[in-house]
């Protein structure tokens, strides 16, 4: 990927539209032009969101146990422009909140012995796993589970709130949405992915047709709709593209990888393909946005530090399609080298100058796992 300079212009640190474009609205003329007025918040009728745009990494899973209730408040009440949701099924075809299908490190399902005999190996997407998963629970059965810390040697603290949530339902965060939405008098955005959906698809469990029958259920079905859906296999995102108007994002990951679906169909391009102005152009057939990795934006060197930004933030608004990566986390570990402070990787590093790093590069938000601070560092760069 090429090289390009510092982003600038009052547009990037604007209000953003909920639906930007189209599906059709994709490369270049009037309809490049149509994004750019999007992006710059003068579409009108749409609802906005400011740039860049916080979103809260399965809530606030810097400060609580992720994908939980307590995690989604707190996010929420820290201000987050959008709180995320990954999904998974249960054998009775339930969807729920979990960043995976293998609960052993999230719930406390191995202090369960009524449930010791549902341990088991299995591979998804390539990789095999040992452990609990939850297209083996019914939904009642998952609901006697709590969940816990997925990372307690980096995140001792959030250990204190182990057991105290449930995992949630994706119904139950749509009602919980309603209801904080009410409550504040502004729709409380959500943005939804997609887990191993051709994993799910090949036991019986689809996942797009049971998100959209929600999506409807609860009027989020629309391309207005405070609602982003998101996914790392472009097929999914297709296959919803179909169902729903809501907003959609393809999501990626390194650049040497390959989605599962193109892996399972035997599609040889790999993310490397998709970040080129060909590979952006066939998304933004029926996406609206992506969400690549941090280093996909800013590469990292040899040292672990920031290099040059690449051309993918150029690229990609050139075909419309908005940019949401992910994930910037606030402790050392997670950093890029030169933004690391002290030796405890635990410890928290200079991630105000990290975001800035990114914000500058023009990217149109960022999912994080400490809204509170992406948030104060989206504030500063909006008045610089």
């Amino acid at each position: 990927m090429g090289q390009a300079g510092k982003a600038s212009g009052p547009d990037r640190r604007a209000v953003l539209g909920a639906a930007v474009l189209g599906a059709g609205a994709a490369a270049m003329g009037p309809a490049a032009a149509a994004a750019a007025a999007d992006r710059s918040g003068t579409g009108r009728g749409r609802r906005k969101l400011p740039v860049p745009t916080v979103v809260a990494h399965r809530g606030a899973s810097g400060y609580r146990p992720e994908h939980t209730l307590g995690a989604y408040q707190f996010a929420l009440d820290m201000g987050a422009d959008i709180v995320e949701q990954d999904l998974v099924p249960t054998r009775d075809g339930h969807l729920v909140c979990r960043h995976e299908n293998d609960i052993t490190g999230t719930t406390d399902v191995a202090d369960h012995p009524e449930f010791a005999d549902r341990r088991t190996t299995k591979t998804v997407d390539g990789t095999e796993l040992t452990g609990w998963f939850t297209e083996d629970f019914t939904l009642a059965e998952l609901k006697t589970l709590r969940a816990t810390e997925r990372i307690p040697q980096t995140r001792p603290g959030n250990t204190l709130y182990d057991g105290r949530w449930e995992v949630p339902s994706f119904e139950e965060v749509l009602s919980w949405a309603e209801r904080e939405g009410r409550r504040r008098g502004r729709p409380v955005w959500l943005y939804v992915e997609t887990k191993h959906p051709t994993y799910f698809r090949g036991l019986g469990l689809g996942l797009e047709e049971r998100l959209a029958k929600l999506l409807r259920r609860y009027g989020r079905h629309r391309a207005d709709s405070p609602t982003f859906l998101q996914s790392f296999e472009p097929g999914s995102i297709q296959r919803l593209a179909r169902l729903v108007q809501t907003p959609r994002v393809v999501l990626l990951s390194s650049a040497s990888s390959r989605p599962w679906d193109f892996v399972e169909s035997g599609d040889p391009r790999t993310v490397a393909d998709l970040v080129t102005p060909e590979g952006l152009r066939w998304i933004s057939g029926f996406a609206q946005g992506i969400g690549p990795t941090l280093d996909l934006v800013i590469p990292r060197g040899a040292d672990g530090r920031l290099g040059r930004p690449t051309t993918l933030v150029r690229d990609a608004h050139a075909r419309g399609l908005l940019l949401h990566p992910y994930t910037h986390r606030n402790e050392n570990r997670f950093l890029p080298a030169d933004f690391r402070r002290g030796t405890d990787p635990d410890a928290f590093g200079d991630a105000f100058g990290a975001l800035r790093a990114y914000f500058e590069a023009g990217i149109d938000g960022v999912f994080s796992d400490h809204p509170d601070t992406a948030l104060l560092a989206a504030e500063d760069f909006r008045r610089s």
